[in-house]
């Protein structure tokens, strides 16, 4: 008579190892393509990442002074907006809408603050706006590489 049991163990063993698979540590990579320039891989594996460096407006701004952030991968008008200002970590987006220069930019701090940025990018790599902060700091904009 057949062991149900053991034909199921086997066969879930099996299954499991079936999916093994070893790959070599010091593999070396393929032959470039015809079809596909050298340049290509490297190009495709970077990350665009904007420069967002705020300046004091008012004397509420003054009092935590310039500030630099990040604005991550900003393909296709959307990217990961996020700095630190006085002790705080804020992470929020940037947007835009497609074939528009003008965007918005807000962020979340872990301490309950937050940050509205209204801008308009001069080029993909370059633009400028304006931040206030919930605490009323007010601060000018300069985004770049």
């Amino acid at each position: 008579m057949i062991d149900f049991k053991k034909l199921a163990l086997i066969g879930a063993i099996g299954a499991s190892l079936s999916a093994c698979y070893v790959v070599p540590i010091n593999q070396s990579m393929p032959s470039q393509s015809a079809n596909v320039p050298a340049a290509y891989p490297q190009v495709a594996l970077q990350i665009p990442v904007l420069t967002a460096r705020l300046y004091p407006t008012n004397d509420t701004a003054a009092a935590i002074g310039r500030l630099s952030g990040t604005i991550s991968r900003p393909e296709k008008g959307h990217g990961v907006f996020s700095l630190t200002a006085a002790n705080e970590t804020y992470s929020g987006e940037a947007t835009r809408t497609s074939n528009s220069a003008k965007g918005s930019a807000n962020a979340a701090g872990n301490r309950g603050g937050y940050i509205k940025c209204d801008y308009a990018m001069a080029s993909s790599v370059m633009g400028s706006g304006v931040c206030v902060f919930s605490s009323g700091a007010r601060f000018d904009m300069h985004i770049s590489e």
